[in-house]
């Protein structure tokens, strides 16, 4: 199994670039089943260990891909999915399976998923899912390791989400694109992966209005068309990571190409501890809808936050972008609060730190109290089974002084491609070794 090794402690300089988003690539990928007969080009997608194992359960219900260039992907859509065939074990390791529901609400009369894994982050369930799409016709009979689905004919409705999360609102649009009729969705997500999947099913022929609001109107189409060319939106979590990495680095450096929009409140919450940063080179990005800047960190001497930091959703502080405030505040002085109210597991992440030299005391299941600054030093660590947990992790590592060694980063490269080059550029000192 691969491992990181990191001599750190070292200042950072240069830019690094910001990658597309994993999560808006995955939803997107789901909702190209739904253009039955077409095909569609997806460019700027990063090959991560998530997409790939999503692209290979595609491969056994009939769905032909192939890469036109490194980052850029051709899907060919049958008219009718072999869902029969679906890999059991694929797809019970991969929650993002669970956006079948929707992709699949207006094809399937009746097929089975199975129960699924992913990131361990506490409990949660299925059911807010199924709470939207049975609205459509869409119902779901739980069994010990799947779910029998069976589709009837859709038909628009008035849905209130039961939870703002992310990949029920996924799941909810995809089962109103083609209801017949026009289905209003309240209280929707509106981060930065529902706002990339509904400008790329507007793109194959959807119409859907309020997008970036927590009220969606979609009137229901026949049929989605081809894409010629959908560019994926880059991802503000990764832009966070390495803003969390300069700031632990206490170093110089530029991130190019961050989702300002969906970072606007982490970088207050920054200003308030004392952060400077700048923000330049404003453009919109590739697919014309999303604005990005260069945001320049520079080394400065931060103040604990009096108030408690925590993740809501959008436009709040994202629940991903949370862990990567634990390096943050162990160069903070005084005692910062983090509360992690959305994830029975998380918090108990923020211990592994400790391993480092960092002072964190869990208070309960849900709230860390982190105290600095503190000096983090070298150490051998593993990655906690969670993606943005182990990447704080690693964040903590390159700041430590001396050598570390960080195994089992099987969750980071789920999500991050070519992380070590990226990171070498910048002035890291870290190798990926296989065992």
């Amino acid at each position: 199994m691969a491992y990181f090794t990191v001599k750190g402690g070292k200042k950072l300089h240069g830019s690094i670039a910001v990658s597309s988003g994993k999560n808006g690539t995955i939803a997107i990928l789901c909702a190209s089943l739904m253009v039955r007969g077409g095909f569609v080009v997806l460019k700027d997608v990063d090959r991560v260990t998530e997409v790939l194992r999503l692209l290979q359960l595609f491969e056994g219900i009939g769905v032909i891909h192939k890469w036109l260039n490194n980052t850029t992907l051709h899907v060919e859509i049958p008219q009718r999915l072999n869902i029969e065939n679906i890999d059991k074990k694929l797809c019970a390791s991969m929650r993002i399976s669970l956006l079948f529901l929707g992709a699949l609400a207006k094809f399937e009369k009746q097929y089975k998923i199975y129960k699924t894994g992913g990131c361990h982050l506490g409990k949660r369930s299925v059911a807010p899912h199924l709470f939207a799409l049975e609205k459509y016709g869409v119902s779901a009979t739980s069994h010990d390791s799947y779910y029998e689905v069976k589709n009837r004919p859709l038909k628009a409705a008035h849905v209130v989400m039961y939870e703002s999360g992310d990949t029920t609102t996924e799941n909810a649009i995809m089962g109103a694109v083609l209801a017949k009729g026009v289905t209003t969705i309240k209280m929707a997500s509106a981060n930065y992966m529902v706002q990339d999947l509904c400008h790329f099913l507007v793109a194959a022929g959807a119409k859907i209005s309020g997008i970036g609001t927590t009220t969606l109107t979609i009137t229901g189409v026949t049929n989605l068309h081809s894409v010629e060319e959908y560019c994926v939106t880059p991802d503000p979590i990764d832009a966070m990571a390495f803003i969390s990495l300069a700031i632990t680095t206490n170093s110089s450096l530029t991130i190019t190409g961050c989702p300002i929009e969906f970072l606007e409140l982490e970088l207050e919450k920054l200003r308030v501890m004392g952060q400077k940063f700048t923000l330049k080179n404003k453009r919109k990005a590739k697919n014309n809808k999303t604005n990005l800047v260069d945001i320049k960190i520079t080394p400065s001497k931060l103040t604990a936050s009096a108030d408690k930091i925590y993740g809501r959703p959008f436009p709040g502080l994202n629940l991903d972008n949370l862990p990567f405030f634990i390096p943050i505040a162990t160069k903070a002085k005084g005692k910062t609060l983090i509360h992690d109210w959305a994830f029975e597991n998380r918090a108990l992440y923020g211990l592994e730190f400790q391993k480092l030299g960092a002072k964190t005391m869990l208070l309960d299941i849900h709230r860390l109290l982190v105290e600095g600054p503190t000096t983090l030093v070298g150490n051998e660590l593993i990655c906690v089974p969670a993606i943005r947990p182990s990447m704080a992790l690693l964040v903590a590592v390159i700041a430590a002084k001396g050598e570390s060694t960080l195994r089992n980063i099987y969750p980071i490269e789920r999500a991050y491609i070519n992380l070590v080059p990226r990171l070498q550029a910048i002035g890291v000192d870290i190798q990926r070794i296989e065992d």
